[in-house]
């Protein structure tokens, strides 16, 4: 089998395991990852070329962009204080952590070989937590941590990683010079995701097709992300920028065909990139292996060691820093761990990814002087050791924690949220036809209907605000009302039927009867 097969059966894999994942309750970039080690011990698969420099500029950009798109700058400024304690002071801790265990472990190994190895074990995947925390029902409060945690801790850990592997190839390292570099990535990469931002909403102005728009904006998280690099800034905190820059400006109410193809989009984006990422993290299994050499079991020692570390100082860090939150919170909005057991998921739901593996092995064969760099096959499969540590083990039973400490989602308070969002939503509704009717924009026995109907929407959300018999009327009309609607589906399905038929003639022009098709499909979808 050549490398393009093995990219669409891995394609294939990314799209079958959704399902599966869904049934069996085991989450996807687990599943991935079990398939990729499966198919790395087969002989007849081929060893995965891709290049290391390479996984994270293709893997990580849109993968940020889909999960910061569903984000607002509003609730990251709310939890400033959250993204703090757990995407740069706990990356931080976790690095300094496990760089003194490795040089403890391996006294003859440079400091600056173990930062690197300590930062890049030190940042939890925001893809794999989100992914499976999402699946097994966790608060949308707890999920949200995780995704602040994940979009920024990357941040943290690449530019440290990247000044500690700079330091053992020259042999030049510098604290104050470090800082500054810190702080000047983080910089550059907020102009680029601003700029980028901005020339993104001045061209998608000009332009009326939505599709074109939605491919404009699958193209500027790798411009970021690039531009970023290539002028030392933070690659990712750039798309990141980038991306609540363009949710903020989304303002466009009416922009319903955006809304529908982007968001199709960037579903079916992030379940095919999280497939190939996680299947290429067990891919890449033989690779190390093979780096390892025959010594590799004596290795399992010291991987033990580090794993430990890893998972036993985020326990000590949260358990205090979610206290500390807590009392030094400023807002009652404020996403914080309130008590110990949701500390415990939040502990426990640290899994790494992509982002370790593509550093791992981006760790140089040499060093300047011409000298191999110091124990890097070792230090490789540690970091592995510590992903599928942290993917198997932890996702695996992160389902099994989560029920035994009764932290699955409130179904009852997540009604009601979206109930009183609809309640807003319809009010605003009747208001805007009170203005219209006061501007006579029509006629009085149109907006009586149309003010029954909405009134029937509001009983069937909150009967509760309604008397009996007004709640009595409302379920009458709404009875009649989806009697009707259900008539006006089966007529749009006869449309949508002979557009079909249409389609198949001789001489009939295709995209003429696709924009019919799309219409009628938006029909469907109106409530």
């Amino acid at each position: 089998m050549g490398q393009l097969p093995l990219f669409f059966l891995v394609l294939l894999a990314s799209v079958v395991t959704m399902p599966l994942g869904r049934r069996t309750g085991v989450p996807q970039p687990v599943l991935m990852t079990l398939l990729g080690i499966v198919m790395a011990l087969v002989p007849q698969i081929p060893d995965v070329t891709v290049e290391p420099e390479l996984i994270l500029p293709m893997v990580l950009p849109p993968l940020i962009f889909a999960v910061a798109r569903r984000s607002s700058v509003r609730y990251f400024k709310a939890n400033a204080r959250s993204i703090l304690l757990l995407a740069v002071a706990l990356v931080v801790v976790t690095t300094i952590a496990v760089a003194a265990t490795v040089h403890s472990l391996l006294p003859a190994l440079p400091l600056a070989a173990a930062i690197a190895v300590g930062a890049l074990v030190s940042p939890p995947d925001p893809v794999a937590a989100v992914a499976v925390a999402g699946s097994i029902g966790l608060p949308r409060r707890l999920v949200a941590i995780l995704e602040s945690e994940g979009l920024f801790n990357d941040v943290t850990a690449i530019v440290i990683y990247s000044l500690a592997i700079e330091a053992m190839v020259s042999g030049d390292f510098s604290v104050g010079n470090a800082v500054l570099r810190f702080v000047l990535s983080a910089v550059l990469a907020v102009v680029v995701g601003v700029v980028l931002g901005w020339v993104n909403t001045k061209v998608a102005e000009r332009l009326d097709d939505p599709t074109q728009q939605v491919a404009l904006n699958l193209l500027v998280p790798f411009a970021a992300y690039t531009i970023a690099e290539e002028i030392h800034g933070s690659g990712v905190l750039a798309v990141v920028v980038c991306a609540l820059y363009l949710a903020e400006r989304a303002s466009d109410a009416d922009a319903v065909s955006y809304r529908l193809v982007g968001n199709a989009f960037w579903e079916v984006v992030e379940i095919l990139i999280t497939g190939v990422a996680f299947g290429l993290i067990g891919l890449e299994l033989a690779t190390v292996l093979k780096e390892a050499g025959n010594g590799w079991t004596g290795f399992l020692g010291d991987a033990a060691v580090v794993i430990a570390v890893v998972v036993v100082v985020r326990l000590l860090w949260l358990l205090p820093a979610g206290w500390l939150s807590k009392k030094l919170r400023s807002g009652a909005d404020e996403d914080t761990p309130f008590s110990w057991k949701e500390s415990v998921v939040l502990w426990w739901s640290g899994m790494r990814g992509v982002a370790t593996v593509a550093l791992a092995l981006a760790i140089p064969l040499t060093l300047h002087s011409g000298e191999d760099f110091p124990e890097r096959g070792r230090l490789v499969f540690i970091a592995f050791s510590v992903v599928l540590f942290t993917l198997l083990v932890q996702g695996l039973t992160l389902p099994w924690l989560a029920k035994r400490l009764r932290l699955d989602i409130d179904q009852d308070a997540h009604e009601q949220a979206v109930r009183r969002l609809w309640w807003r939503a319809a009010k605003a509704g009747l208001a805007r036809l009170g203005e219209l009717e006061e501007q006579d924009r029509l006629p009085g026995e149109v907006a009586d209907r149309l003010r029954d109907r909405q009134h029937d929407r509001l009983a069937r959300l909150c009967p509760e605000n309604y008397a009996e018999e007004e709640a009595a009327e409302a379920k009458q009309r709404l009875a009649q009302w989806r009697a009707a609607r259900d008539v006006e589906q089966e007529m749009i399905a006869a449309s949508r039927r002979e557009m079909l038929a249409a389609r198949s003639e001789a001489g009939a022009d295709p995209e003429l009867v696709d924009q019919v098709l799309r219409g009628l499909d938006l029909r469907s979808e109106r409530k």
